[in-house]
């Protein structure tokens, strides 16, 4: 059966960021994918120079209104990622909320991007927005751990602290939690970042169950741009698929990271030649190049259940 996202993030003509990064990969599994693009940009921020412009709520609301009156507004996800604008924001919560009426069983994956290590780069008053109105519409977020904290009030410095703040977020509306990276010390060794997971699963008779698990990911040593939309369309994708199972799902979704990363840099480094650092243009994702493991990937990265 045909399932459909509505993927609301920027744009880029050259390389992958927002719906370049989703789009293909949730179209290699299987998805149809509809997207209004936020920004439309030469190439992403990252460069020396850019271009472009940046779709208002109301141009949102104009284009979602022409989806309304053709009656193909049906969706099955809606996924968001990087927004810098209060009144698009609340548009998008908006069309979340209608779209939910119209389908009950939709699933909202949203990115709560605010900043990282500590400061916000996006305003300030995105802050509360994201807090008090969109994450209780969400279903799936992927908070990094700054972000986790923002939204909750409370600081994560040991896994104890990192599932409190799951639940906490839990109690705001999403089912699946996912908090991307944290400063916590890896069991592995330094070369490693640890992410946690968390998903209420709703039992037949009518209680809930949780599963919460850790992962250690392989740090790489280069900015990638895109990463982060990604993993939310791959973890959408493979939560599809696996449902009551996010040790699965994060197993998949990780480990089609690792693969995507790891042809990134061997690429770049190809490129850039020895002893060179490579340039925003030689790190952008392998997107194409990574078709068959982003289909099929292999599981490098494991999941423990905590």
């Amino acid at each position: 059966m045909e399932c459909r996202v509505l993927s609301i993030q920027s744009h880029v003509v050259r390389g992958y960021v927002g719906n370049k990064s989703a789009s293909f990969p949730l179209q290699v599994l299987g998805f149809e994918v509809d997207s209004i693009n936020s920004v439309q940009f030469s190439n992403h921020t990252g460069y020396s120079y850019w271009k472009g412009h940046v779709l208002a709520a109301d141009e949102l609301q104009v284009l979602y209104e022409g989806i309304k009156l053709n009656n193909v507004n049906h969706y099955d996800y809606v996924l968001t990622g990087y927004n810098r604008d209060t009144s698009f924001l609340e548009m998008v919560v908006d069309i979340v909320q209608e779209l939910k009426r119209a389908n009950p069983n939709l699933v909202y994956v949203c990115d709560p991007v605010l900043g990282d290590h500590g400061s916000m780069y996006v305003p300030q008053n995105l802050h509360p927005v994201y807090k008090n109105k969109v994450v209780p519409v969400a279903d799936i977020i992927t908070p990094n751990q700054f972000e986790a904290e923002l939204l909750t009030g409370k600081n994560i410095s040991t896994e104890k602290d990192a599932v409190e703040v799951m639940d906490l977020l839990h109690k705001m509306g999403p089912d699946t939690v996912v908090i991307t990276s944290s400063d916590l010390p890896p069991r592995l060794g330094d070369r490693f970042l640890v992410s946690f997971g968390s998903q209420r699963i709703l039992m037949p008779d009518g209680s809930r169950k949780t599963q919460r698990i850790r992962i250690e990911v392989p740090k790489v040593d280069a900015v990638f741009v895109g990463t982060g939309d990604l993993f939310a369309a791959m973890l959408l994708a493979w939560t599809h698929h696996y449902p009551t199972d996010l040790k699965t799902a994060c197993e998949k979704t990780f480990s089609v990271m690792h693969h995507v990363i790891q042809r990134t840099i061997s690429y770049a480094h190809e490129l850039a030649g020895p002893g060179r650092r490579p340039s925003p243009s030689q790190l952008e994702l392998r997107m194409v190049q990574s078709k068959a493991d982003i289909e099929d990937p292999a599981i490098v990265i494991e999941a423990t259940v905590i």
